[in-house]
């Protein structure tokens, strides 16, 4: 295969993989950036796409802004934000300057059966008290700086938690929205040192940012759509599910990054 016919099956794929990311994140308000980079780091090191993901991020949240802000969990949104100004600047720094394959590996496996965990004892759940909060802040930081991911371990902290639908979808999409921003800053930052594998400014983000972002924005308008008639009842079953996919699918990006090294 030349070059050029790689590049164009992999902006395919990227248009593929964001148009059932972007279904996601308009149906529950998060998972666009853990899915797209799980997907597309099958074919390239995840620090290429994780700046144009983020940038997607924050515009995807331009629509649902206002009835975000209305319906938002203000203790797990203050939580989360505290969480990410401390931890996003370390995960960001592992992201650029070790090999982040191992972590990937370790920390999808105890997301993935924590939530598999959750699933299946569904009727069990957390109480919302300072040191829940405390976690859910410290793990989606960390997660946000390896991978464009900390609305994985914030919205299983809160199905754990069994916060409402419209609470939850609303604190994960202006949480994020925050997020994405904040390591934009901090990879931007990082970038400057030519020493690591992180560049936001580049021709290849904007190039990214164009591929996916038709997917992303027909697909949130296809998630929107489906959660308005969905039931709130079922919400919290199918976040846990959708968290068991994601989960595995960065498991298994993580053992082929192990086993086929680039």
């Amino acid at each position: 295969m030349s070059p050029h016919d790689y590049l164009n099956g992999l902006t395919v794929f990227g248009l593929i993989a964001s148009l059932g990311a972007g279904i996601v994140r308009g149906f529950s308000g998060f998972g666009f950036s853990a899915l797209t980079v799980a997907g597309i780091s099958l074919f390239m090191a995840p620090a290429e796409v994780v700046p144009a993901v983020l940038v997607l991020e924050i515009l995807a949240s331009i629509s649902v802004w206002r009835a975000a802000v209305r319906d938002l969990d203000m203790a797990w949104l203050k939580s989360l934000v505290i969480g990410n100004i401390f931890l996003v600047p370390i995960g960001v720094y592992l992201l650029a300057h070790l090999d982040p394959v191992l972590l990937r590996l370790m920390v999808g496996c105890a997301l993935l059966l924590t939530a598999t965990g959750l699933r299946w004892r569904s009727t069990r759940s957390l109480h919302t008290n300072r040191r829940v909060l405390t976690v859910a802040g410290v793990l989606s930081g960390l997660l946000n700086g390896l991978a464009a991911s900390g609305g994985v371990a914030a919205a299983l902290l809160m199905a754990a938690c069994h916060v409402p639908a419209l609470a939850m979808r609303g604190t994960l999409i202006t949480y994020v929205t925050f997020a994405c921003g904040y390591t934009l800053l901090w990879a931007s930052a990082f970038s400057q040192d030519s020493g690591t594998g992180i560049n936001v400014f580049s021709a290849e983000t904007v190039r990214w940012i164009l591929v996916l972002a038709p997917g992303m924005l027909l697909g949130m308008r296809l998630g929107r759509a489906a959660f308005a008639r969905s039931n709130p009842d079922g919400f919290r079953l199918l976040v846990l599910n959708l968290l068991i996919v994601i989960s595995g699918l960065s498991v298994a990006r993580a053992l082929f990054d192990w086993l086929v090294p680039h």
